[in-house]
């Protein structure tokens, strides 16, 4: 993606993750620990829990190490670039460089790798969810949120609608074992879904097989949902205020 029409279109991407630290932190440094993901103007705490696809492995593939990557934007122009995904505890750092550079904060749930980014040195504000998808509709969950190496856990039980679309009573943890609930909308948006949890976090989804990515942080935060394959990743992201979506293809050098 050209990533600067990432940006203008979802809040450019080039894939999202998010780093628990800067750029230039190693992999053992980190912020300050934050709470669940939230909004970046609030200290509610918001969902996600761990758990892998039925099919999965027990032990996630390792996605560390560079990529190359070539990709649309959702307005149908080409893009290519280099990714590298560097280990943070239980989370990633994702850092694109593909004419403008992009830093966000990933997480592996099962073969699906969910990422929030932004443009820029750092991914500070954002935040991102991963759910598997049950098939009693329940949602089951993981999330990672900028400046923390540890990953927080959420389930969804959903209490009405249908589909991925209705309410449902959020319980999970927080990377420092603090527990909490919520509720939880899941509601249609265009291609995207819109998550609202009672906490005052809200973010944007994007399904990618049994799994849908949920970025959270606002305008500023992009989001992608990559499927891990044998010789890589392959996703779908976008980003607020548009239903448009680009794809892309990392693969490892």
């Amino acid at each position: 993606m050209k990533l600067q029409s990432r940006a203008q279109a979802a809040i450019a991407f080039a894939l999202l993750f998010a780093c628990v630290v800067s750029c230039k932190s190693s992999t053992s440094s980190t912020s300050s620990k934050t709470d669940p993901p939230k909004n970046a103007n609030t200290a509610t705490q918001s969902p996600a829990h761990t758990n892998m696809t039925n099919n999965a492995p027990a032990t996630p593939p390792d996605i560390a190490g560079k990529y190359n990557v070539v990709g649309s934007n959702p307005d149908g122009s080409p893009y290519r670039g280099t990714l590298e995904v560097i280990p943070h505890g239980d989370v990633y750092q994702f850092r694109w460089s593909a004419g403008t550079q992009y830093d966000g904060i990933g997480v592996a749930n099962g073969n699906v790798v969910a990422v929030a980014f932004a443009s820029g040195e750092n991914g500070k504000g954002c935040g991102v969810v991963d759910y598997e998808i049950r098939s009693d509709g329940a949602l089951d969950g993981k999330w990672g949120y900028w400046g923390t190496n540890e990953a927080g856990t959420e389930k969804a039980k959903r209490t009405g609608g249908s589909g991925l679309e209705g309410d449902y009573e959020a319980t999970g943890q927080n990377p420092n074992g603090k527990e909490y609930k919520a509720k939880l909308t899941v509601e249609p948006a265009g291609n995207l879904y819109r998550f609202v949890w009672s906490n005052n976090t809200d973010g944007v989804g994007i399904k990618q097989g049994t799994n849908i990515a949920v970025g959270i942080g606002g305008k500023r935060c992009g989001f992608v949902a990559y499927e891990i394959r044998p010789d890589g990743l392959e996703g779908i992201w976008g980003g607020y205020g548009t239903d448009k979506t680009g794809t892309e293809k990392a693969t490892k050098q």
